[in-house]
Order: C-alpha cells, then sequence, then structure tokens
C-alpha cells in the first residue's frame, strides 16, 4: 500500500492509494496535526491538551485524550511507515524519515537542500517543489488558539521560501515571469522592503523603469507615513541603481538586508547517530530556544526578558554528552532557522589553547558572505560587524566546548531572531546573569538511559546473548557516564564475545581501562583536560577532595580538609561546581562522579607532596572525630568518658548544640566514618582508628547498625598492639564480642568477651571487669541461659557496689530483675526492676530509666496486670522515641502487642506489632521480623491469643534488658 502523504499544508488530512481516510471531528484532527507537526518528536500529554482544547477542558480530558489516540490508531493502521507510539511523559507520531509521508516535514528537507545548492537552477527547482506541497491554507479545518499561531507560523515559513525562490529567479533575470506575482504579494505585504525590492527589480527587468520609480514613491510615502521611516539602506541604493540603469540589475539578487552569501552557512557536524534518552533536557531546551520574543508560534504566554536573543547554556562534567545532546536538538530544529547554522568548537577544554573569538568571528563573517579582506582587526569592531550581519536573520549559532563567558560574549549575535546553544564544562553565570541565558545542567544518564545506550550500540540480539548482569556491571562500573559506556560500546560491538573481558578488565583496572593512545577516545585525558582551566587553589582543593574519605563531603568537612577559612573554602568548593568537577546537592552535600574522582585521586598522588596530602588528611580525621566525640557524649552523658588529644592544627570540628542536633549529624555522617576509620588505619592514626569505633557505638546500637558496629570494632582490634592503653585491647574484644552477638554468632561472641575477661583479670582493672561480666551477663541471655546470665549480673552489680558506681549498678540490678522474671520470680524480678528504675530515675539516665520500665511492663504482663504494663510501656516508649533509639522502640512496641492482645484491642496490637516490623526490617533484623509477622498473622485468633497471653506468655526478644545492658563503657 502506497501512502501518498499526511496532510498538513492545506486541509489536514491523509490520502492511502489516492483515497482520503477518514479522521474523525475537528478536535481529532487536531489532535493528529499537532503530534504531525512534531513528527517524530515526544508531545508531552499537558502539552497536547493545552494545544487541542485551550482553556474549554472537556471533563475527563485524559480519557477524552486516550480514546482520540485509539481512533486515531485504528484510522492509520492502514497506513504503512505512519504511527501513533507512547513514550515517556507523552505521544509521537512516528514516520519512515527514508519516505515522503508528511507534506510539512518534506516541504522543509526540500528547503535545507535548496539552501544547501551552489548550483541557482537546482536551487529554484527544489524550492518550486518545496512550494508546490502547498495546496491553500495550512491547518485547513483545525480550530482554536494553537492551530491560528502555527498557521502563522506556518506561513513565515512559506513566504521565507517564496522570498528565497523570487531572489533565485531575479538573480537569472526572469524578472518579467514574475510581476504579476509580484503584484500581488506586494499589494499583501505594502511595508515589507524585502518584497518592494523584489518588485521594482522585476519592473526593471521587464521594462517597466517608471513603474519601478512609482512604486519605490509610495512605499517610501508609506514608511514614512505609518512607521516614521524612510526606507533601509538596502531598498535605497537599490533605487539609486536603478536611476543609474546599473547594467548588472538585468540579472543581480536583490534584497533589503545585507548582501546575502552565495551559500547559506549549514556548519553543523554530523548529528550523532546513537543519541538515546535526554527527553526532559530536550523539551526543556525546545520551551526556551524555538520561541523569540517575535515568534508568534510561541506557546508560553509568560513574557520574555528584555534580551536581544535566546540564549542557553549546557553545563557539565566532561564526558557527560553536552555536544551529542546539543547536536541532537540542533538537527531536529533545523527547520526553523530558515537562514542557515553557525557552528564552532571554542576548544576551551581540549589539547592547546582555546580559540580566540577574533577568530571565530572571522570564520562566522566569511560563512555570512564577508570577504575577509574587508574584516575589522579591532575586536569589538569585528563583533559589531558580526551583529550587524545576524540582524533580523533566522540563525542557529552553536558554540561548542566554551572556557568563560569572555570567550562567548563577542560571538553572541545581533538583534532579536538568532538562537544560540552554548556548551561548557563551566557553567557560565555571566552570561546567565548578563544576556539572560537559560541553564540546563547535564548530568550522567539514568539507569533506563544508560542500558538503552548500550542496548542501542551492541543491537538487541547482542544484549540477549550475554549474560544480563554484564550489562549491569557495566552501568555501574561506568557510574552512566555517557563517554565511558560509548568507548565500552565500541570496543565491544566489533566483537560481543569481549562484553564479560571487558567487564572484568573495568573492575580491575578502573579508569585505566578507559585509556586510549586516541585523546578523544581516552576518559583519563577527557578529564585532565578539565584541571588545565582551575587555579592553583582549586586543583590542590580538588586534589584533597579526591582522596577524602566518605562518599561526599560538606562545608565544614571540607573546610578542615583543605585548610582555608570557612568562607575561603566556599568560594573554592563554588568554583568547582562551576566548573562541574563537583556537584552541589541538596543540604548543603558536595560530591564528584565516580570516575572523575579516580582520576583526581590518582593526579593527587602525583601533584600533591606526601607531607601535604598527611597533614589534610590527619585534619579531616580529626573534623569527624571531635565532632563524633561530641555527638556521642550528647548522646549518652551517664556514659565513662575517654580522653582525646585536642585536634590537629587547621581542624574545626563542627559545634553541636544538643542531643537532636548530635542524632541528626550522625544520621548524615555516618557513612562516612567508617571510610574515615579506614583512611586513618592507612595513615597510621592508630588512636583514632579505636576512639572512631568507641565514639560511635552508642550510636550504631540505638539505630540498630549492627554490622557497621561488628565492622568499625574489627578495624578497631587491628591496631590495639599500637596502643599502650591495655584497656583498648580489653574494651575492643568486649565490643567485638557483643557486636557478634547481636548478629547471633553466639561463639564467636562468647570467645570475645572471655578473652576481655581474662585481660580485665590479668592487668587487675576492676571497671573492665564489671562491664564485661555486665556484657556477659547479656550475651547469654541472648542464648536464653538466663541462670548463667544472672550470674554475671551479679558479679558485676557487685562490682559496681565495690567500685561506688549506682548507676552502673542500677544496670546490672535491672538486668538481674529481668532474668528472674525469665525464671518465673516474678515478685524479686518487680522488686529489682522498680529499685533500678528509682535510681536511674535519681541519676536522670532516661536510657537506664526506659530499661527499667520495658522490664516491669513484661513483669506486669506475664503476671496478667496488662493495664499496667502498657503503661510502663508506653512510657519506655515515648522515652526511646526521645533519645532516637529505634532499636530499642522496635523491641518496646513489640513488647506492647502483647497485652494489648491480652486485653482484646487486636487493633492496638496489629498498629504497634506493625510499626514494629517496618523498623526490624529497616534494620536488617530478619528473625526478629519473622517472629512479629507470625504474630500479626496469629492475631485472627483474639480468643485464643487472649488466653495465652493471660497465662503469662513471654513475648520474644531480649530487648528488656537494654542496650545497656551489653557494657557500653
Amino acid at each position: 500500500m502506497v501512502v501518498r502523504v499526511l496532510c498538513l499544508l492545506g486541509e489536514v488530512a491523509v490520502h492511502v492509494d489516492g483515497r482520503p481516510v477518514e479522521l474523525g471531528h475537528a478536535k481529532q484532527r487536531c489532535l493528529l496535526a499537532v503530534l504531525a507537526v512534531e513528527v517524530d518528536r515526544v508531545v508531552p500529554v499537558g502539552r497536547l491538551i493545552e494545544q487541542v482544547w485551550g482553556v474549554d477542558l472537556p471533563l475527563r480530558t485524559r480519557s477524552t485524550l486516550h480514546g482520540y489516540i485509539s481512533r486515531l490508531r485504528r484510522a492509520l493502521a492502514q497506513v504503512e511507515g505512519v504511527a501513533i507510539e507512547r513514550r515517556s511523559g507523552g505521544y509521537t507520531l512516528t514516520a519512515d524519515p527514508t519516505r515522503p509521508l508528511v507534506d510539512l516535514r518534506r516541504f522543509r528537507e526540500l528547503c535545507a537542500l535548496a539552501r544547501a545548492q551552489t548550483d541557482d537552477a537546482q536551487a529554484a527547482r527544489l524550492l518550486t517543489e518545496a512550494l508546490g506541497l502547498w495546496r491553500g491554507q495550512a491547518l485547513t479545518g483545525v480550530y482554536g488558539k494553537w492551530a491560528e499561531v502555527e498557521r502563522e507560523r506556518l506561513d513565515r515559513e512559506r513566504l521565507a521560501a517564496q522570498h528565497e525562490l523570487t531572489d533565485l529567479r531575479l538573480r537569472r533575470g526572469e524578472g518579467p515571469a514574475l510581476v504579476v506575482e509580484l503584484t500581488t504579494r506586494a499589494a499583501e505585504h505594502p511595508l515589507d522592503e524585502r518584497v518592494a525590492g523584489q518588485y521594482l527589480s522585476a519592473l526593471h527587468q521587464a521594462g517597466r523603469t517608471a513603474d519601478a520609480l512609482e512604486h519605490y514613491r509610495e512605499v517610501r510615502e508609506r514608511l514614512v507615513e505609518e512607521l516614521g521611516t524612510d526606507p533601509g539602506a538596502a531598498l535605497r541604493d537599490l533605487h539609486r541603481r536603478i536611476l543609474a540603469a546599473d547594467p548588472a540589475l538585468a540579472a543581480a539578487q536583490v534584497g533589503t538586508g545585507a548582501v546575502r552569501s552565495p551559500v547559506v552557512p549549514l556548519q553543523l557536524p554530523a548529528a550523532p547517530a546513537r543519541f538515546t534518552g535526554r527527553l526532559t533536557q530536550l523539551a526543556d531546551l525546545d520551551r526556551v530556544l524555538t520561541t523569540a520574543p517575535d515568534d508568534p508560534s510561541a506557546q508560553d504566554s509568560s513574557p520574555r526578558p528584555s534580551v536581544a536573543v535566546a540564549i542557553s547554556t549546557l553545563s557539565g562534567a566532561g564526558g557527560v554528552g553536552k555536544t551529542w545532546l546539543a547536536l541532537t536538538w540542533a538537527h531536529r530544529n533545523r527547520h526553523r532557522f530558515p537562514d542557515g547554522q553557525l557552528f564552532a568548537d571554542l576548544r576551551g577544554f581540549s589539547p592547546g589553547d582555546p580559540k580566540q573569538a577574533a577568530d571565530v568571528l572571522a570564520d562566522f563573517l566569511a560563512a555570512l558572505g564577508v570577504d575577509r579582506d574587508h574584516h575589522p582587526r579591532d575586536l569589538d569592531a569585528r563583533a559589531a560587524l558580526y551583529r550587524t550581519h545576524t540582524t533580523g536573520k533566522h540563525l542557529l549559532i552553536l558554540l561548542d566546548n566554551a572556557v568563560d563567558s569572555n570567550q562567548v560574549t563577542p560571538l553572541l549575535p545581533g538583534g532579536t531572531t538568532c538562537t544560540v546553544l552554548v556548551t561548557s564544562r563551566h557553567r557560565l553565570p555571566a552570561l546567565l546573569t548578563r544576556h539572560g541565558a537559560h541553564p540546563v545542567h547535564v548530568d550522567v544518564l539514568t539507569d533506563s538511559e544508560a542500558r538503552a545506550l548500550l542496548v542501542t550500540a551492541l543491537g538487541d540480539s547482542r544484549v540477549k546473548a550475554e549474560a544480563e548482569w554484564a550489562l549491569s556491571e557495566l552501568i555501574a562500573l561506568c557510574g552512566r557516564l555517557p563517554l565511558a559506556l560509548s568507548l565500552i560500546a565500541t570496543r565491544i560491538r566489533s566483537d560481543p564475545g569481549l562484553l564479560e573481558d571487558v567487564v572484568t578488565d573495568l573492575g580491575e583496572h578502573g579508569l585505566g581501562a578507559l585509556d586510549s593512545d586516541d585523546p578523544d577516545a581516552s576518559l583519563p585525558t577527557v578529564l585532565s583536560w578539565s584541571l588545565r582551566r582551575l587555579t592553583e587553589q582549586q586543583r590542590v582543593a580538588l586534589a584533597l577532595l579526591g582522596i577524602a574519605p566518605g562518599p561526599d563531603t560538606d562545608l565544614p568537612a571540607a573546610t578542615s580538609l583543605i585548610g582555608l577559612p570557612r568562607r575561603d573554602t566556599h568560594a573554592v568548593l563554588r568554583g568547582l561546581v562551576d566548573a562541574s568537577l563537583i556537584t552541589h546537592a541538596p543540604g548543603g552535600r558536595y560530591s564528584m562522579h565516580d570516575l572523575v574522582r579516580d582520576h583526581v585521586a590518582a593526579t593527587a598522588h602525583h601533584t600533591l607532596p606526601e607531607p601535604v596530602r598527611q597533614a589534610a588528611l590527619e585534619r579531616v580525621v580529626d573534623f569527624y572525630l571531635h565532632t563524633a566525640h561530641t555527638a556521642d557524649r550528647l548522646l549518652n552523658p551517664h556514659r565513662a568518658p575517654v580522653r582525646l588529644d585536642p585536634p590537629a592544627s587547621g581542624s574545626r570540628p563542627h559545634p553541636l548544640p544538643n542531643p537532636s542536633a548530635a542524632l541528626s549529624w550522625l544520621d548524615t555522617h555516618h557513612r562516612h566514618l567508617p571510610a574515615v576509620q579506614r583512611t586513618a588505619a592507612t595513615r597510621g592514626l592508630h588512636w583514632a582508628v579505636w576512639h572512631l569505633a568507641w565514639t560511635l557505638t552508642t550510636f550504631h546500637l540505638r539505630r540498630g547498625h549492627r554490622h557497621d558496629e561488628l565492622a568499625v570494632w574489627q578495624t578497631a582490634a587491628e591496631v590495639t598492639d599500637h596502643l599502650p592503653d591495655p584497656a583498648t585491647r580489653i574494651r575492643a574484644h568486649r565490643h567485638l564480642g557483643r557486636a557478634h552477638t547481636a548478629l547471633g554468632q553466639h561463639e564467636e561472641g562468647l570467645t570475645n568477651l572471655h578473652r576481655a575477661l581474662e585481660l580485665a583479670g590479668h592487668h587487675d582493672d576492676p571497671v573492665q571487669s564489671a562491664y564485661t561480666h555486665q556484657a556477659l551477663a547479656w550475651a547469654w541471655g541472648r542464648r536464653k541461659d538466663y541462670r548463667r546470665a544472672s550470674g554475671h549480673a551479679q558479679h558485676a552489680l557487685d562490682l559496681y557496689r565495690r567500685l561506688d558506681q549506682p548507676g552502673r549498678a542500677a544496670t546490672a540490678l535491672n538486668l538481674m530483675g529481668w532474668y528472674a522474671a525469665q525464671l518465673g520470680d516474678h515478685a524479686t524480678a518487680r522488686d529489682r526492676c522498680q529499685a533500678a528504675l528509682d535510681v536511674h530515675r535519681q541519676h536522670h539516665n532516661a536510657h537506664g530509666e526506659a530499661s527499667a520500665l520495658t522490664s516491669l511492663g513484661y513483669i506486669d504482663h506475664c503476671t496478667g496486670r496488662h493495664d499496667q504494663a502498657v503503661q510502663h510501656y508506653r512510657h519506655a516508649l515515648t522515652l526511646r522515641r526521645s533519645l532516637g533509639h529505634t532499636a530499642g522502640t522496635a523491641d518496646t512496641l513489640d513488647h506492647l502487642g502483647h497485652p494489648y492482645s491480652a486485653l482484646g484491642q487486636p487493633t492496638r496490637a496489629r498498629a504497634v506489632w506493625q510499626e514494629a516490623l517496618g523498623l526490624y526490617r529497616q534494620q536488617g533484623r530478619d528473625d526478629d521480623a519473622a517472629r512479629v509477622q507470625r504474630q500479626l498473622d496469629d492475631l485472627g485468633g483474639a480468643t485464643t491469643n487472649r488466653k495465652k497471653n493471660s497465662t503469662g506468655r513471654r513475648p520474644g526478644g531480649n530487648a528488656a534488658a537494654g542496650t545497656g545492658g551489653a557494657g557500653l563503657a
């Protein structure tokens, strides 16, 4: 089946084999027209609705739209090569680009071909064919504001083509044949000086010079009367030449602008062959750059700032795909710029020096038809001439790889009708503030875009033949950086069997696997070009950020790392953000791409002396250590303090005013602190390694970070041989034992705890012995050996009383009460736990108070006093929430559900158990989560549950003993 064309240049229609296809009512045809005008481009649903209905929206707009789409799809089903497809965020009408399926696209293609011709006859033939596609007024049969605006814009495109064809024919001496056509056009456009010039030339070529001179007089009088101005220089010059009977006018181009170049400049490099994604950025550029101040096709009713030209800056790191995005948009919008495109690689971040603006202006002026011998030497004069020759033209100017705003400013065109697209690794803030440029930040691809890039490059069949994990690994290892992904795809395309080898190579060698002798195909080389434009201060700061611990940083940490005053550090970070080498995320976080970090870290080891690196890392380690130490003292003021040396010179720990701020800071930085500890270990800062583990314990236990707690104490245990105080080794074994036990690794836990007890005895340290007996009591309780647990708690209690530590004695007493309850001696248990509660309240120890209240709640529940149990649990819950103790909160919620169930309140039981279940899952406590899930499943048998609980069924867990039972000191 052969499609004649999808017609927009006249009545909106589709013809197949000469027969019209029924397209439905006017709104449905309008929908098709909107999609066809934007053929092969996604039109967002919101814009479709606005352009089809305007303000008169139907009641169910989206369902109506979907209905229209369905009916149009059925209508187009018989049309080969044309389809309406759903894409992310909207719809697109696709049409085979190798066939003339849409008359508007064919019209634009023919006009572009004509403008590229050097042969006037061939150009005239192409323009004649293009204009022959018009069958009347565009979009006939379609109504509404969008249709009116689009129709006017298309009429302008048609008029531009008519002007160009007329100029070609006049240049060939065909004036006599044009007189009738131009008589009508001059009447329709009485103030258009270009039309007037063409009409004068045609009349003169037809031997009607007197009529030509008379028409000039009429035009001049009308311009003076209606606009208060004389004709422009070009029309006046044509009048003078007619008066002088210039023989060159017999076959000369006439017009009203500057002398037109023989060839419209078409300087865009080829469009990227495998471009994928970036729909948001493309739509953003469409919105900003396709609406000039005097463009009646503007869809945005908001006023444009009083800026001379539409400018957009694409900024981002090297290799992120700015040029590909710019070229893709430029090629998709060539038809909007009938006067051509100018392109320059400004070489801002390339080998050698950046291009000088004067040299670029020389190339642009030559492309616009100005002989190089007539170019001014002075930069300002040359820029002024360039603005003169671009004023009034519809040009696209793409300035790629700019180094700074000073390089770009002289290249901005004159007038209000050109569009400028600038790419740079810098954000070019001066263009934004002085010239109203619109910024578009280009970041790495999304996961789906990265995968689409690889699939497009490799081919679906190849991807299916390879393990899916390989693609996921590649995307992760490349950090979704387009250049890295493209380099990998290029290597694999010729030999798909290399896929797994490339993954292995990239995993082992990192950035080195993306190196190449070809600078443009070497990611390390491309990244190195970004560093060449930095100041020395910025270069040093970036190198230090590359070796800093943690996934990102903030201003306080960076101030200590870099060693500058806070204000200077902020300025340096802002400069690196503007250079697209780091990103500034919400919350004041600064980060860099993993591959950029790899390159910067490698560079740091070559460019920064070892003492500089050592001093910077000591400063930042002390920043984190002292700030975390302050946080721990605020969270757990009853914990036995450990002496900390003053911070290194230049380190500025962050002040924390209260426990809430302390908990917030630790929540934000707990991802960084293990990395800080590893850095300290690598740098031989043994005391910092141990103290970071000690400092983080309270936070880890309250937030349920059990694996992190084990990891930091394993690292700390490795350095205790380098520390003179034997208590550090005792504490390391005790905390390792507690961490192993918390993860259910009981044998490892007991081994370390007994080793700690042995060392405490060897060094005759009763304080450490007491702490370790307390931890052993907690560990044996986890194994449900409550008699042995009670024995260790008794030892701890005796030692604490001998040492005159009533607060710690209360903790041990609560443990003994808890284990007495587990053994069924509820009266003794209640007495001990109540006594512990009184002491904790006397010492204002909220953590100890919460543990004792939980014990009492458990005892009340086991003895049938469910109302009192609820009161105790709820009080404990309030305290643990106020402490930020999410691990203890989960345990208390778990316990609270049992008396609720026993009281016949399943709704309340379900609510607290569901909250506990969520917290257990967040904390990775799978066994506890499974138990609570079973409790929720059993809630249906409410009567049975009440009977079991009222007779003393024990809720699971050892939480009533509290983390205080683990021996945190």
